[in-house]
């Protein structure tokens, strides 16, 4: 259970009790505070504001205050109130929130909680091996299902956080796992013992989290409060927190974080602002100087650094805010989605500035991105959110190599080491049904699978080894889909509550060639 939240900004109780309740807040009061928080911002139960709750389009609120959810402690309402009630409570939890409220160390600290019956194993209480388990995230009723990667079956299934996004993060030995939710909890998990280890409230709306090599901090990146939270793995107690504003001030909402092992570093994409922040994880990370330096000789510079060692922070100024990025392997250069969606930038990390424009019309998903060697050259793929392609590009010059059409437009791509394939799914329009399996040489798609007629098939995670591939079915009484990855046949159907990602211990902590960050 998520504890309850005790403390929160004064200016938020100020505003909160400054005017006399609506109807809507009135219902707000008397059915839903003491679980979601007289603010709105989250208590036992999850934030109701438009940031978190933007996945539940059309009726979804309103069909869950009318039937509940079950197996938690969400009740059903249809007794409770009339239907305009409940259209209007609706709409109150769906309206921004009238001011932006503050989350600060004291109250992060706060939401800290270590689970009083957790004691760490000294070795896997499980009989599979510990660094090619599955972590399966369950939407429909959040939860995550741990996987043997050879046998496929479940080893427990444990509740989550309301709401996970950005994919779970794993410590470099693969033993513990650290999930977010959107509405800014982490959870970290033992994957020795299958304990959870505790939680905290990073911040009120998150976007994703990244760890260190070292393994010792945890990046979040927050869209509600405007900052970067950073904590100590160890004991997810508070390490740092950066306020994101430009070099002129002008505020922003981290869009994402990512690793960049081989330069000991956080990468993080900023949504509002042109710049890009690398926050070094090394202690020792060499001084960051903004503006003009003076040196006339080698080693001996002539000016203050702004930064220097642990949480060091550089500014890479870019031509126009960006969403979501790819690293090459490298890890030299950056692949950005640019706002219009239009195009990518490419921007070398180690010079600190674009060197290239990329013609990438449809908005392309380059957090999705995947790189392979091809004909003795590296190259990387990206789909499109809005057309239905992949684009196939080459690292080494940046020049487009391939165009290949696809049943429409896709979200994830995937692929492994050891295959000689790409799986693209069709997520959006008519098709999503659809699992596109493209040869790497040829860049000719194979094989079209349609396990689930009109269903949605999507995001494809494999083992360590790369000879299974598993595909989620995207619906509450959905699967996960093993195929053998070389024959492509369907070998197991495991039900699922709306599985939606997958990860390998194993793929994500080597960082797999065809994987994500």
């Amino acid at each position: 259970m998520i504890p309850r939240i005790a403390s929160f900004s004064l200016f938020v109780l100020a505003a909160t009790l400054a005017h006399a309740q609506t109807p809507a807040e009135q219902l707000y009061s008397e059915h839903c505070a003491g679980c979601h928080g007289a603010d709105r911002l989250g208590g036992t139960g999850p934030a109701l504001i438009p940031e978190t709750l933007r996945r539940m389009r059309g009726p979804a609120v309103a069909k869950v205050i009318i039937n509940g959810r079950p197996a938690t402690q969400m009740p059903a309402f249809s007794s409770v109130m009339t239907g305009d009630e409940i259209a209007a409570l609706e709409k109150y939890v769906k309206a921004p929130l009238a001011s932006v409220p503050r989350w600060t160390a004291a109250d992060i600290e706060q939401s800290r909680s270590i689970a009083a019956d957790y004691k760490p194993a000294t070795q896997p209480v499980f009989k599979a091996d510990p660094l090619n388990i599955f972590l399966v995230v369950e939407t429909g009723d959040h939860h995550v299902s741990v996987l043997d990667g050879e046998t496929f079956e479940r080893l427990v299934r444990f509740p989550t956080p309301f709401a996970v996004h950005g994919g779970p993060k794993f410590s470099p030995d693969g033993r513990f796992v650290f999930i977010m939710s959107r509405d800014g909890w982490v959870q970290k998990y033992d994957l020795w013992s299958l304990k959870e280890v505790g939680r905290i409230r990073a911040g009120l709306n998150s976007r994703n989290i990244a760890i260190s090599k070292d393994g010792r901090w945890l990046a979040v990146a927050n869209y509600l409060p405007r900052t970067l939270t950073i904590l100590a793995t160890i004991d997810l107690s508070v390490a740092r927190i950066f306020d994101i504003a430009d070099s002129d001030g002008q505020p922003s909402r981290v869009s994402a974080v990512y690793q960049a092992p081989t330069r000991d570093s956080f990468i993080l994409a900023l949504k509002d602002v042109a710049e890009i922040w690398e926050i070094a994880t090394n202690p020792n990370a060499e001084p960051v100087y903004e503006g003009f330096v003076h040196s006339d000789e080698k080693g001996k510079v002539e000016a203050l650094p702004l930064s220097e060692g642990l949480f060091a922070r550089r500014r890479i100024k870019v031509s126009e805010p960006i969403d979501d990025f790819f690293f090459d392997p490298p890890y030299r250069h950056l692949i950005g989605a640019a706002r219009d969606g239009s195009k990518g930038v490419v921007v070398d990390l180690t010079v600190g500035r674009e060197i290239a424009e990329l013609p990438l019309p449809g908005m392309p998903h380059l957090g999705s991105g995947i790189s392979w060697m091809r004909d003795g050259r590296r190259v990387m793929a990206t789909p499109h959110l809005r057309e239905g392609k992949l684009s196939v590009i080459s690292v080494d010059d940046w020049a487009p190599l391939a165009t290949i059409k696809t049943e429409g437009p896709g979200f994830f791509l995937r692929s492994h080491e050891n295959s000689r394939y790409v799986w693209a799914d069709v997520f959006f329009g008519p098709n999503k049904d659809a699992m596109h399996i493209i040869d790497k040489q040829t860049l000719k798609i194979e094989k079209t699978l349609r396990p689930v007629p009109g269903a949605t098939v999507a995001h494809v995670e494999f083992d360590r080894y790369g000879r299974y591939a598993l595909v989620s079915v995207w619906k509450d009484d959905g699967a996960v889909i093993v195929y053998d990855a070389e024959t492509l046949e369907e070998l197991k159907r495991l039900p699922m509550r709306k599985p939606s990602g997958k990860y390998n211990v194993w793929n994500k902590i080597t960082f797999s060639e065809g994987t994500s960050h």
